[in-house]
């Protein structure tokens, strides 16, 4: 593998730019694993504690690209230096470390500014990138649909575009440095903007159209008569084995981050309830970057159309109130903090039970195991409950020649009671409010 990512980070800039802006052309040639160092930081509003944990879960997205991650170093700072982010005496043994382990990169927990990393670059003559770049490139090896490949391609192209000179810098200093050069690649970095900038504008047209055509699917869902829910979570806390186990169906689940980045929803079936169109959504990370927060942004407002929402939780992690507590951020963000949620508690056989992680949240916490199925009939019974309370128990007075309307009632809803009569069928049920609305006109009087 070459380190560059599909972005032209690193002294190995050999590719051409065009692969710059257009990452799923870049081909990574099978080798060992390059060494890397990760650097993190304290600072008064992060715990040494917290930043270790920080550089653990980067050392896991590290090992998903090829990186190997051989040492790291955590440097106290009060504030970020504007040159090398931290100061130069750390840079210093930064890459003492880096020679020592034989490591051709060096990789950030924190944001770096394209100058800063260009700095970087310039005083280590090491590859250097950071968490947003290591993120992103996971999201482009998992991309496989039309969406999701020009989801990861427009967060690639934000990503890259403030990146050009650096990329220039490279090709300059391969070559030495030659006169005429400078000025040849100050006119062909003006190019490069704009083919960066058209490209990008081509992409979100495209993306557009994509997202129509999944709106016009969403409406088609919620047409049917039935309940819809979401699942959110951390990355690779058990949603899609989860979806997996209550729906029957084989969606290929893996044991890797970021296993889903499109929203797969499946019909379910409850005892009581009946069928739950249930959607599976791209999993969270914590500082997720920006770039991917606004591509996926149309993908995970799929939680705001959800009658209720399952957080799951992967409730053996060692870090697991800090993983729950950045998916509630980003629901937050999202304004889906308000929807009806249950917590479901996975993992919860691999952890003793004074080490399982409990939140405080005043919505209903479940057990469970996805993997054996654990717990998996408390969920649905709990499901089913919440469902309940946000049903209208109603009276239905429907024309005999209308048997179609207690079927929907029988497919949508929990019919609490049916009686025929000569001219109407009487029918008692507890209804979803999307079906209550379409079935106003036969809604039984009062007396």
């Amino acid at each position: 593998m070459t380190i560059s990512f599909g972005l032209g980070t690193g002294p190995a800039f050999p590719a051409p730019l065009s692969l710059l802006y257009f990452p799923q052309m870049i081909e990574f040639t099978e080798r060992e694993p390059d060494g890397a160092i990760l650097v993190g930081t304290t600072n008064p509003h992060r715990s040494l504690h917290e930043t270790e944990d920080l550089l653990n879960e980067l050392s896991e997205l590290c090992s998903n690209i090829d990186l190997e991650p051989r040492a790291s170093i955590i440097a106290p700072l009060s504030r970020p230096q504007p040159r090398f982010f931290v100061g130069s005496g750390k840079v210093d043994e930064i890459l003492q470390l880096a020679e020592e382990y034989d490591c051709s990169c060096i990789v950030f927990d924190e944001e770096l500014s394209p100058s800063q990393q260009r700095n970087l670059e310039r005083h280590t003559k090491l590859a250097v990138i950071d968490r947003r770049e290591v993120i992103l490139e996971i999201f482009k090896q998992r991309a496989t649909t039309q969406e999701a490949v020009l989801q990861v391609q427009l967060a690639s192209l934000e990503y890259s575009l403030p990146r050009l000179t650096r990329a220039w810098t490279h090709l300059s200093r391969q070559r030495g440095g030659a006169k005429g050069t400078r000025g040849e690649g100050e006119k062909q970095l003006e190019v490069d903007r704009r083919l960066v900038q058209r490209r990008i504008t081509a992409v979100k047209r495209e993306l557009a159209q994509v997202e129509e055509h999944r709106a016009t699917m969403r409406k088609k869902r919620e047409s049917i008569p039935m309940p819809t829910g979401a699942l959110v979570g951390y990355t690779n806390a058990g949603k899609s084995t989860l979806l997996e186990y209550l729906s029957g169906a084989e969606l290929g689940s893996e044991n890797k981050l970021f296993a889903t980045l499109d929203p797969t929803t499946k019909r379910i079936e409850l005892a009581d309830a009946g069928p739950v169109l249930l959607t599976d959504t791209v999993g969270f990370v914590r500082n997720l970057p920006h770039e991917l927060v606004d591509a996926f942004h149309s993908t995970l407002e799929e939680t705001l159309h959800a009658s209720f929402i399952v957080h799951v939780v992967d409730a053996a992690a060692p870090n697991a109130r800090e993983q729950y507590e950045a998916v509630n951020a980003v629901l937050r963000e999202l304004g889906a903090e308000q929807y009806p949620t249950i917590v479901a508690l996975n993992k919860a056989d691999l952890a003793a039970p004074d080490q399982l992680f409990h939140p405080r949240t005043p919505g209903p916490v479940v057990e469970i195991s996805a993997k054996t199925g654990a717990g998996i009939e408390r969920l649905t019974a709990t499901i089913e409950r919440l469902l309940e309370h946000t049903m209208n128990r109603t009276r239905f007075r429907f024309p005999v020649e209308r048997s179609d309307l207690p079927a929907l009632l029988h497919r949508s809803g929990r019919v609490l009671s049916e009686r025929y009569e000569d001219d109407a069928i009487l029918v008692e049920a507890l209804v979803p409010p999307r079906i209550h609305g379409k079935l106003q006109e036969y809604v039984q009087k009062k007396g």
